[in-house]
C-alpha cells in the first residue's frame, strides 16, 4: 500500500510541472421544437473526451476546452442529431443554445444501427448529487445499466446483479430482500439517493422498474445519507422521458416461471409539461424445490410536471406485492457436511401457509434551477413495508439425531417497517481567481420504525419423524399446524426498533491547473437517536470528514486518492439486551481510471483499506439476533473493465482480492478470523457479441462466469473451520434483435454443478458442529420476448 501511495504522489509531482494554457468553456440550453427543455441529451466535441449531458432544464456546460476549431455533436434518443462546427477562442466563455426536433423514425434507426449492448456508462445519475463524470470522481463507483440486466434476464436484486461489479457477492437468504456483501460487510440499500434499508427489508426491487444500479464503494454518507463504510448500492428507477414509446415483454422459464412486463412512456398534456412513465409486472415463479414459489406483481407510475422553465415536480408511487413459500424452507441441514443432501431438498410441506409482503413507497422530488450555475433540490420519501407470515428452522436443542431425523420448528414472522426520509441540497459552480468550485451543501433527515414479531413458535409434528435422508411429505395434517395469535396489531405485539437522525453536510470540489486537478474537501455532522425496548434509547453525534483528490494525466486517464470516515447508528440490541454502538470507521483508497479507444471501454483499478468498529453479525446461538464485534479491517484490490472492445463485442470483466478479518474482540480466539460472508478472490465476466451486418444481422451470443475462491461462511466466529468450497458457475445466452423485437434465451449453470452457500451451526446445542446451506438450481433456462412500439 505504501508503494502505491508513493507512486501516486510522484504522479502529483509531475503534474505540478505541466505548463498551463488558458482554456475556455461552452454552455447553453437544448430545447425541442416547442421550446421546452430536453434532459438527458448528449453534447460532446468529436475527437475528444469533452462532453456533458443536459440536466432537467436542458442546460449543459463543458469546461476546460483548449482553443481551436471543433465539431460539436448533439444527440438524444427520439431526436434528430445535430452537428455544428464551432470555434473556441482563448480564455472565452461561449454560450450556444440549440433546438432539436423529434424524429420517431430516427429512434427506430438508432435501435437498428447502434450497438445496443454497450455496458459502459460515463456519468452518474443525478441522485448521487455529483456534478463530476465517473472518470474524474475520486472514488470507485460502478454502474450496471438496464441493457446489461436485460441481456442477463435478471428479474430482481436477489439474482445475478452482483456478478457485474468487482468484489460484490450475494448471500443466499429468504427470497424477499437482498443481502449484498461488498468490501467485507453487508452494504445498505439505497433508492434514488435515499437510504431505504430496514432490519429485514425493504422488498427487493424488481428490475422492471429499474433504469440502473450504482455501486458506490467506500463511505459516501456526506453526499447522500448514512451509509456503511464499505459502501452501498443505489437503485435508480425509470423516469419519464417525454418520448411516446412502450415495451411489452413476456418470459418463460424452468420451474414453471411465467412473467410479463409493460413499460409505457410519454406525454399526458400536449404542451409536454405533464409527462408520465408506467411500469407493470406480473410473475409466477416456482423453484427447483417442491412447495417453493415466488409470485409477485408491481405497479409503478411516475408523473413529472414541468411547472415552468426553471422548476419541475416528480412524483413516484411504487406498489410491490409478494406471496412466497414459508421463509427458511430453502435451507438444508446435515451433521455430515455441506452438499450431503440432494439439490432439491426442502423442509417445507404443501399445506404450509405462505408469507405475504406488501411494500409501498412514495417519492417526491422538486427541482429548481436558480440560474445556469445553481440548482436546488428537495426530496421526500415514505416507505411502508408489511409482512404477514412465518419462518422455519430446526427446533433449538433438538436439531438432527443420529438417524437423520430433523425436528422442524415454525415461528411467526410478522413485520411492519415505516420509513420517512427528507433531503434538501444545493448545488452550484463558483469561480474565485484561478479556482473553479463545485459546491454541494444539504440537510438530510430520516425516521425509521420497524416492528417485528417472531416469538410465537411451535414444532411441526407429523405422523412419522421427518428424516432428511428419506423425507416423507404430506404427513402433517392441517389440524396439527400451529395457529398464531394475531388478535393484536403488530404495533402492540411486535418488538419496536426505531432510528432517527438529522445531518448537515458541505462539500467543495476545487478544480485548478486547467481543471486537471480536482481536490474534494467535505464534512458531515450527524446527530442520531436510537430507541430499543430492551436497552432503552441512545443519542449520538459525530463529525465525519472527507478528503479526495483526482488528477487527469491525459484526456482519458485519471488517478485518485481518498480518505473519509463513516458514522452509522445501529438500532437494536443483542440477546442480552445490550444496545448496539454506532459503526465508526475510516477508508483509505487510491485508484487509476482509464478510458480506452476514445471512450469505447473503461478500466478502473483501486486499492483500499477499511477499518470498522462495532460491527454487527448474526448471533450463531440465537438466529434472530445479532452480536457486536470489536473491530474488523478489510484490505483489497479491485479491477473493473466494461464497455465495447470491438464493434458489436461488449465485455464486463472484474476481479477483486479481499482480505477481511476481525482485528479486535473481547474473545482473543476470534482475532484473525475471517469476517463472515467475505470471499478472498472473486472474478466475474460477461462477454457478448452481436453481428452488425449481413443476413445474420442482430444475431448475438453471450457467455459469462462467476468464480469465487476462499469463501468464508455466513455467521461463524468461534475459530472453527469456516471455509466453503470454491464456487464456479458458467452461464450463456443466444439472442436475436430487430428494430422492434428482441428474443433472448438464457441458460444458467451450464455445467450443471451443485452450487451453494452456508455455514456451520450447532443445531443440537450439544457442542458438535452441524451444517446448513442453501443450494442453487442446476442447469435451467429463461426465454424472453420483448416488443417495442
Amino acid at each position: 500500500m505504501k508503494n502505491i501511495y508513493l507512486l501516486f504522489f510522484l504522479v502529483m509531482l509531475v503534474e505540478n510541472t505541466i505548463a498551463q494554457t488558458q482554456k475556455s468553456s461552452l454552455a447553453g440550453k437544448i430545447t425541442d421544437q416547442n421550446k421546452r427543455p430536453v434532459s438527458e441529451i448528449n453534447v460532446f466535441l468529436e475527437g475528444t473526451s469533452l462532453g456533458a449531458s443536459t440536466d432537467f432544464e436542458g442546460r449543459y456546460k463543458i469546461e476546460n476546452i483548449p482553443m481551436g476549431v471543433y465539431t460539436l455533436k448533439v444527440s438524444g434518443v427520439g431526436f434528430e442529431s445535430r452537428v455544428q462546427q464551432i470555434t473556441i477562442q482563448e480564455n472565452a466563455n461561449l454560450v450556444f443554445d440549440l433546438e432539436l426536433h423529434s424524429n420517431t423514425q430516427e429512434l427506430q434507426e438508432i435501435v437498428i444501427s447502434d450497438n445496443q449492448n454497450n455496458y459502459k456508462v460515463d456519468n452518474l445519475s443525478s441522485t448521487l448529487r455529483l456534478q463530476t463524470s465517473l472518470l474524474e470522481t475520486p472514488q470507485n463507483i460502478q454502474v450496471v445499466n438496464s441493457q446489461l440486466l436485460s441481456d442477463q434476464q435478471v428479474f430482481d436484486m436477489l439474482e445475478g446483479v452482483s456478478r457485474n461489479v468487482s468484489g460484490v457477492s450475494r448471500s443466499e437468504h429468504w427470497d424477499n430482500y437482498a443481502r449484498i456483501v461488498m468490501r467485507g460487510s453487508q452494504i445498505a440499500a439505497f433508492r434514488n439517493g435515499m437510504n431505504v434499508q430496514m432490519p429485514w427489508g425493504p422488498l427487493a426491487e424488481d428490475m422492471s422498474m429499474v433504469d440502473r444500479i450504482e455501486f458506490v464503494k467506500g463511505p459516501a454518507g456526506f453526499m447522500l445519507a448514512n451509509g456503511e463504510p464499505s459502501g452501498f448500492y443505489n437503485v435508480v428507477t425509470k423516469k419519464p422521458t417525454g418520448i411516446r414509446k412502450g415495451t411489452v415483454a413476456l418470459s418463460l422459464g424452468s420451474f414453471d416461471t411465467y412473467r410479463a412486463t409493460l413499460d409505457l412512456d410519454g406525454k399526458i398534456s400536449r404542451d409536454g409539461k405533464l409527462l408520465y412513465r408506467l411500469n407493470l409486472m406480473g410473475q409466477l415463479k416456482g423453484s427447483h424445490r417442491d412447495f417453493e414459489f415466488n409470485n409477485r406483481y408491481s405497479i409503478v407510475p411516475v408523473i413529472k410536471y414541468q411547472i415552468n422553465d426553471q422548476t419541475s415536480l416528480t412524483a413516484e408511487y411504487t406498489l410491490q406485492y409478494l406471496q412466497m413459500s414459508m421463509i427458511g424452507a430453502a435451507y438444508a441441514f446435515s451433521e455430515k457436511g455441506y452438499g450431503d443432501l440432494p439439490v432439491n431438498f426442502t423442509t417445507a410441506e404443501a399445506n404450509l401457509e405462505p408469507t405475504n409482503i406488501k411494500d409501498q413507497s412514495i417519492f417526491l422530488t422538486l427541482n429548481h434551477q436558480i440560474n445556469t450555475d445553481w440548482g436546488l433540490t428537495a426530496q421526500l420519501a415514505y416507505l411502508n413495508y408489511k409482512q404477514i407470515g412465518s419462518s422455519m428452522w430446526p427446533v433449538w436443542g433438538k436439531g438432527i439425531d443420529d438417524e437423520g431425523n430433523l425436528a422442524r420448528g415454525i415461528s411467526i414472522w410478522d413485520a411492519l417497517g415505516i420509513n420517512k426520509i427528507g433531503q434538501v441540497f444545493l448545488q452550484g459552480n463558483v469561480k474565485t481567481g484561478f479556482l473553479n468550485h463545485r459546491i454541494l451543501a444539504g440537510l438530510d433527515m430520516s425516521h425509521k420504525d420497524y416492528f417485528a414479531d417472531w416469538f410465537q413458535s411451535a414444532e411441526l409434528i407429523g405422523s412419522e419423524p421427518f428424516n432428511i435422508y428419506n423425507p416423507q411429505y404430506g404427513l402433517v395434517s392441517t389440524s396439527a399446524l400451529p395457529v398464531f395469535d394475531r388478535s393484536q396489531s403488530i404495533r402492540s405485539r411486535g418488538t419496536r426498533y426505531n432510528q432517527s437522525y438529522v445531518a448537515i453536510y458541505l462539500q467543495d470540489e476545487l478544480r485548478f491547473w486547467e481543471d486537471r486537478i480536482r481536490l474534494t474537501l467535505a464534512g458531515r455532522f450527524t446527530s442520531a437517536k436510537d430507541i430499543d425496548p430492551y436497552a432503552g434509547s441512545t443519542d449520538n453525534g459525530q463529525f465525519t470528514p472527507r478528503v479526495g483528490i483526482s488528477v487527469s494525466i491525459d484526456k482519458q486517464t485519471s488517478v485518485y486518492a481518498l480518505y473519509d470516515q463513516a458514522f452509522v447508528p445501529q438500532a437494536g440490541s443483542d440477546f442480552e439486551g445490550n444496545n448496539f454502538e454506532p459503526i465508526t470507521g475510516n477508508n483509505m483508497e487510491i485508484g487509476l481510471k482509464k478510458d480506452w479507444f476514445n471512450g469505447r471501454w473503461n478500466a478502473t483499478l483501486s486499492a483500499y483499506q477499511i477499518t470498522k468498529n462495532n460491527v454487527l453479525t448474526a448471533d450463531p446461538a440465537h438466529i434472530n439476533f445479532s452480536i457486536q464485534l470489536g473491530q474488523t479491517q478489510t484490505q483489497g484490490i479491485e479491477l473493473d473493465v466494461r464497455g465495447e472492445l470491438l464493434k458489436g463485442l461488449d465485455l464486463t470483466l472484474n476481479y477483486a482480492y479481499t482480505n477481511s478479518e476481525v482485528t479486535k474482540d473481547t474473545d482473543p480466539e476470534k482475532v484473525g478470523v475471517p469476517v463472515a460472508g467475505a470471499t478472498k478472490h472473486i472474478s466475474n465476466a460477461w462477454l457478448s457479441y452481436k453481428i452488425q451486418e449481413g443476413s445474420l444481422k442482430g444475431l448475438g451470443a453471450s457467455l459469462g462466469y462467476q468464480w469465487q475462491v476462499d469463501r468464508s461462511s455466513w455467521y461463524v466466529f468461534d475459530g472453527t473451520d469456516q471455509s466453503l468450497p470454491d464456487y464456479f458457475r458458467m452461464d450463456g445466452s443466444l439472442s436475436w434483435q430487430s428494430d422492434k423485437m428482441t428474443l433472448t434465451l438464457n441458460v444458467n449453470n451450464l455445467l450443471n454443478k451443485y452450487l451453494f452457500s452456508g455455514s456451520p451451526y450447532d443445531l443440537d446445542a450439544d457442542g458438535v458442529q452441524d451444517y446448513y446451506w442453501q443450494a442453487e438450481p442446476k442447469r435451467n433456462f429463461r426465454l424472453g420476448l420483448a416488443y417495442k412500439f
